[in-house]
């Protein structure tokens, strides 16, 4: 079974029914309806509407997919809030779990949350929807999306999201936020492995960390880069020498601590900062540095969402759609990412395939055709 017939299996499983004048729709045709369109790199559900109901796309829906009738504009939106946003998240992260099938075990795992700014004034107290989002950094897929309405619900929810999916055998990488031993027990209970950066709300254990590698000679590795006229030097150090680590019994598995020092040169200016880790896996610099670096990946889908789907400047004022949105866009990222790793250059664009499909029936078409045969092995 193809990937694209096991997403319409998992769209299925929200199927609800309602008849708006006259009329019966499946909500499986309107939620493919929206991915294709936002494969096209179409941004807003008006647009998508207005592309489902053009002669061309008319005729390949009906062929595709055999949706012989597209509802009207406001069928569409009634539609999609009829959609239960939860069990389309859930059909996601299994339909993703379908996709990797060979589970993630030796690659990384970031989680973080993106706050959805448009979303202001969709409660009475203001508060803004916040989604927090695992992400296969080796890949750029992401695995995973689970609504938590704050910044410091994002702790709750990196929990939940380990114990809804399989990370067995990963390295989690997050951000200090997530440095408690709450989180550190949770991916262990998960049979993975954590890397959390250690911050002033470690005050202790980043001080202790900071001490040895400043007073030490610890291993290390280095890498210099030049972008855009300014130069990085990056040097990892870790250390598996933790005995003396006050209070090291309250983190799980602790087997390393690291460093890493970055400088920075441009123009004759020069500045640098320090990170500090601890990880439940005996990292070597070199992995340190790499695990560490992957975890920008989930940054980068929460650009990609804004620069490509302008999320932040999404304005409906459904809280239901808007999540329904957030999944449905990161499925098509998925598509996408796949797509492009095994028929396109790395320096190929998203928005360059998105613009073919839009343009091009045919080019739709052969990209989702892709998907009916597509094997597994084309990850490795």
């Amino acid at each position: 079974m193809g990937i694209l017939e096991e997403l319409q299996n998992e769209m299925k499983a929200v199927e609800t029914e309602s008849s708006h004048d006259g009329y019966w729709y499946n909500v499986s045709d309107a939620l493919l309806v929206l991915v294709c369109g936002l494969l096209c790199g179409l941004r807003r559900v008006v647009d998508i509407h207005d592309w489902a109901t053009s002669a061309p796309t008319k005729s390949f829906l009906a062929k595709q997919f055999g949706i012989e009738k597209v509802f009207c504009l406001a069928q569409f939106y009634n539609i999609l809030k009829l959609v239960d946003a939860e069990k389309f998240k859930d059909s996601f992260a299994r339909w993703m779990k379908f996709v990797l099938s060979d589970g993630v075990k030796g690659r990384t795992v970031a989680i973080d949350g993106k706050t959805i700014c448009g979303t202001e004034k969709l409660s009475e107290d203001g508060s803004v929807l916040h989604i927090a989002s695992a992400i296969v950094s080796e890949l750029n897929l992401v695995i995973g999306t689970l609504e938590c309405n704050t910044k410091m619900g994002e702790i709750t929810a990196f929990r939940e999201l380990i114990a809804m999916l399989d990370v067995e055998g990963a390295v989690v990488v997050a951000d200090a936020l997530h440095c408690n031993p709450k989180s550190a027990i949770a991916v262990i209970e998960a049979r993975a492995d954590y890397l959390f950066v250690v911050k002033d709300n470690q005050k202790n254990l980043k001080e202790e960390i900071e001490f040895y590698f400043k007073t030490h000679n610890a291993t290390s590795y280095t890498t210099k880069e030049k972008n855009g006229g300014r130069v990085e030097t990056r040097t990892a150090y870790t250390s598996h020498d933790i005995d003396w680590l006050f209070d090291k019994q309250k983190w799980p598995n602790l087997s390393c601590i690291g460093a890493i020092h970055r400088q920075f040169e441009k123009g004759g200016t020069k500045s640098n900062e320090w990170h500090f880790y601890i990880s439940s896996t005996m990292l070597t610099p070199v992995a340190l540095l790499t695990h560490a670096r992957l975890e920008w990946a989930v940054e980068s889908l929460h650009w990609l969402l804004d620069v490509h789907y302008t999320e932040d400047k999404t304005r409906i004022w459904d809280t239901n759609v808007q999540k329904l949105l957030n999944t449905a866009r990161k499925i098509a990222l998925n598509l996408i990412r796949i797509y492009k790793e095994a028929n396109r250059t790395k320096s190929t664009p998203l928005s360059r395939v998105m613009r073919e499909n839009l343009f091009d029936q045919d080019r739709l078409k052969s990209f989702l055709d892709y998907f009916v045969n597509w094997d597994f092995m084309e990850l490795e």
